[in-house]
């Protein structure tokens, strides 16, 4: 897999200074873009304490790095390697602060992007934004730290109001602030092509992620892309500093251990097409993802036996599965099916006998991992604990319906013994 990347940071039409400042370290593989906010060159140092302070954090761990390179191990370690490095900074920042008046309360936003060979990582604090360009769509990987979005979630405020509402340039968490801070981190599965946008409030304010951020990310020469971003949030206004670092995964080179990008929308669409995960975000759908695994059966292998005890639900990726009774058929499922969803509720026996067809990849999403990042998220976990209470209503109405079908049958076959007896 190779990856290539490149900046550019522009001071804007309206603000004295640019306070953005980012890194793009090719030997590393770590990108970072930090917003400082603060004023009297303030804000400059902050974002620029940040960066090399986050730098300096990772490449002492640069080993941990190599070691999940290889292994495909430490995958929570190296979460925790970035969340540090950005809590590092902040303490840095902040202790710089206390030691000089005139930069009291400055701070910074932190957005960045660690690649590995099969994995991205990303760690972040603040409204600057990680975006993601695959198979066609873009889609936002940070949730902004922001006083407008937090407003959004609450219900109070409509999208489509928020450009237009007052304080939109609050944030609700920055690095360096305080003595600590709260960072966000993800990590999820990459893709040959895939191309990400890093990028400060100055760019988005001005460019959305439309179509034709798509095919700037895709498919414009990568020396351009940058100057193209910032120029055009310039020419739409350039109320603030701008800077945008673009990175792009190739999977032409020796080491194509990337997947393709259909084989991960495949998954993450799977996920989607099932009611238990139906309303969830393509964000939470690779929390999801992350906590499950893939399964291969041969033909005629089992998944699992009748009255066995189930704490998995599957979902079909590839293949074909046939659902068995006793000796009677109930179903065949293919692509995108799914079974065993009672047994994340109740993790109760198995009601059928599960055997692949043919070739099959399953997708196990276990209840254990489930519900610790249930435990771990509460916007999942009410989202989760809504589709719940659809399936069982769901399953409830289907046997009501049954049960009076069976009910039915059974007068009428009582009505024919009837007749028959007069006759």
């Amino acid at each position: 897999m190779e990856t290539s990347a490149l900046a550019h940071s522009d001071i804007g039409r309206v603000k004295p200074t640019n306070e953005d400042s980012y890194l793009v370290d090719h030997d590393l593989q770590l990108y970072v873009v930090a917003d400082g906010m603060g004023g009297h060159a303030a804000g400059e140092v902050a974002s620029e304490t940040a960066v090399a302070e986050v730098r300096r954090v990772v490449e002492e761990q640069r080993d941990l790095i190599g070691r999940f390179g290889e292994s495909g191990e430490g995958r929570g370690e190296l979460l925790q390697l970035l969340e540090d490095a950005v809590r590092t900074a902040g303490r840095t920042i902040y202790e710089m602060a206390q030691a000089d008046p005139a930069r009291r309360g400055m701070g910074t936003t932190v957005s960045l992007l660690l690649v590995t060979p099969t994995r991205g990582f990303i760690a972040h604090v603040g409204d600057s934004r990680v975006y993601l360009a695959r198979q066609g769509d873009v889609i936002q990987l940070t949730e902004d730290h922001s006083l407008i979005n937090e407003l959004i979630r609450r219900g109070r405020l409509r999208p489509q109001d928020a450009k237009r509402a007052p304080y939109k340039n609050a944030v609700t968490r920055a690095v360096g602030v305080y003595a600590d801070v709260q960072v966000d981190t993800l990590d999820f599965e990459l893709a040959n092509g895939d191309a990400f946008l890093i990028c400060s409030d100055g760019l988005t304010e001005h460019v959305e992620p439309t179509d034709e951020l798509v095919a700037l990310l895709t498919d414009e020469a990568l020396d351009a892309v940058p100057r193209i971003l910032v120029g055009r949030a310039n020419d739409r206004g350039g109320k603030d500093n701008i800077t945008a670092l673009v990175v792009r995964i190739d999977g032409g080179g020796q080491d194509a251990s990337a997947l393709s990008g259909e084989e991960v929308s495949l998954k993450l669409n799977v996920l989607r097409h099932m009611p238990l995960f139906q309303h969830l975000t393509y964000v939470e759908l690779v929390e999801v993802l992350n906590v499950s695994d893939v399964h291969r059966f041969e033909a005629d292998e089992t998944v699992f036996d009748e009255g066995q005890i189930g704490e998995e639900v599957y979902v079909v990726l590839e293949g074909m599965v046939s659902i068995r009774k006793g000796n009677m058929e109930l179903a065949r499922l293919g692509p995108g099916g799914h079974f065993g969803e009672m047994a994340i509720m109740d993790k109760g026996p198995r009601s059928a006998r599960v055997i692949a067809e043919q070739k099959t990849r399953l997708i196990a999403v276990g209840r254990r991992p489930l519900f610790a990042l249930m435990r771990r998220d509460k916007e999942i976990a009410v989202k989760l604990l809504w589709c719940f209470v659809q399936v069982l209503n769901q399953r409830l109405r289907a046997t009501n319906a049954d049960l009076l079908r069976a009910r039915l049958d059974q007068n009428e076959l009582q009505n024919l013994l009837v007749l028959d007896e007069f006759d």
